[in-house]
């Protein structure tokens, strides 16, 4: 990191940018900036370094966006604010030729990042820790102010000229970046634009008073889930309707898609290196390992359930992923009455490894209590994977017409409903096959790059507010 921290622009950083000066200033350029104060706070849980997830990120909904304007002909530059550098740098995505621009943190940020013990707590006590009466009011005024001051808005200013860009989009409405980027946006003539995907709390007490107008002031919300939807009008009465379109994460399906006989193949390869039998039935989930918001607890205790009532069955459990939780869920996993589950502990940032696993299942699972528009089930479906997901936010749009769509949606905090379900899919084939080619038929007319991309294009350029 280091390395990084003290790197100004090469002179091949200079050549990349120069060869990219002409489609700059001809190719509509979205800016995408991410939620949270600075990007290793996403990181450094999951033990993956800025730089190589410059090299091999990003995944998730972030690629999603990126392809699906590519489809369109529209470029992306994704800024990245980080505590790591000290000027800003710019890195190209080798996969995806997109332009990532990290920003530094402003010091005055850094000064109060030094001294939280968790920058998203939602007390004071949480944030900074124990103290007396005197400093947890100054701490106090220090956490509302930190979202705020973590973004370094000349400096960002400038890289977005740089860059030519005509529209900004951010990643959460619910945060105080947003607020700043509507305020730059008017003083820039820029649209500004941001998607759901998963924030719907505020963490500052200034929010509540600001966000009210800059949800008025921006050029629109993008919004997957018709459970956010309703949310907004709920939350913000005088927020007109026409500033909310519905758009769904997308998602490159030709990634995802194997024939027969390359899934029969990585399947067999797959789960011998992982000591599964071939012909077991494989339930998979991956995803960050947070025990409570993917619900993780509700899944074991289903698994154990599932041990108990059919102990003669060949099922196995498949894991793929890592997280703040990962010791909490080793310890879950080590109380089972037996030992059927096989988890990688680790993040995964090349999606081909990732499909490999799913490659492997029979079957996917989704037992969130908390989702913004969940990737993973998509990505499970692009597989041809059938799914059984809890009920939480977006579950109800990706499975629309349920066992139609591909899966079976379930309440959430019910692990007895998930046993039975996983249970009525593993035992019948049939079902379980009609399924999986429902999901993929749901995910080619819905979720595919061009489907979204000219979405996006519309909402963003050719409708801008």
């Amino acid at each position: 990191m280091a390395g990084i921290a003290g790197q100004g622009r090469s002179q091949g950083e200079q050549m990349q940018q120069n060869n990219h000066h002409s489609t700059t200033t001809s190719t509509p350029t979205i800016a995408l900036l991410h939620w949270g104060n600075v990007w290793e706070d996403f990181l450094d849980p999951l033990d993956v370094s800025l730089e190589a997830f410059c090299q091999q990120g990003p995944g998730g909904w972030m690629l999603g966006y990126i392809a699906a304007l590519q489809e369109v002909q529209v470029r992306t530059v994704l800024f990245l604010f980080s505590r790591q550098v000290d000027r800003p740098q710019r890195k190209i995505h080798a996969a995806t030729g997109t332009t990532f621009c990290i920003l530094p943190a402003p010091k005055v940020y850094r000064s109060i990042d030094r001294r939280m013990v968790n920058p998203y707590g939602w007390t004071v006590k949480d944030t900074f820790g124990e103290m007396n009466r005197l400093r947890a009011m100054l701490a106090g005024l220090a956490r509302d102010l930190a979202p705020y001051l973590a973004t370094p808005l000349i400096t960002l200013a400038q890289e977005l000229k740089r860059e030519n860009c005509t529209a900004i989009l951010c990643q959460e409405y619910e945060y105080a970046r947003f607020d700043l980027c509507v305020l730059l946006g008017k003083l820039l003539r820029l649209p500004v634009f941001a998607t759901f995907q998963g924030g719907d709390f505020q963490l500052s007490r200034l929010e509540r008073f600001i966000r009210p107008h800059t949800l008025q002031a921006c050029a629109g919300l993008i919004v997957a889930s018709q459970v956010e939807i309703q949310r907004l009008q709920n939350c913000y009465a005088n927020l007109p309707g026409d500033k909310i379109t519905q758009i769904f994460n997308p998602l490159d399906l030709s990634l995802w898609q194997s024939s027969s006989a390359e899934r029969a193949e990585i399947r067999t390869e797959v789960r011998s290196k992982l000591a599964i039998p071939v012909d077991a039935k494989v339930v998979v989930y991956h995803g960050r390992i947070e025990i409570y918001r993917k619900g993780l607890d509700i899944l074991i205790a289903a698994w154990a359930q599932l041990c108990q009532e059919f102990p003669n069955q060949n099922w196995w459990l498949l894991l793929v992923g890592t997280g703040s939780d990962a010791p909490q869920l080793r310890d879950r996993i080590a109380s089972l009455p037996t030992q059927t589950v096989r988890w990688m502990d680790e993040y995964i940032l090349d999606r081909q490894t990732i499909r490999r696993y799913l490659c492997a299942a029979d079957l996917y699972t989704l037992p969130s209590r908390h989702e913004g528009f969940p990737v993973a089930p998509l990505e499970a479906m692009a597989c041809g994977l059938p799914v059984v997901a809890a009920d939480a936010p977006g579950v109800l749009d990706i499975l629309e017409d349920g066992l139609q769509s591909g899966g079976i949606v379930i309440p959430r905090e019910q692990p007895n409903e998930l046993a039975h379900s996983i249970a009525q899919l593993l035992q019948d084939d049939a079902l379980r096959l009609q399924l999986a080619r429902n999901a993929r038929d749901r995910m080619e007319s819905c979720f595919s790059l061009k489907v979204v991309g000219k979405q996006l294009l519309h909402c963003c350029l050719n409708n801008k507010k």
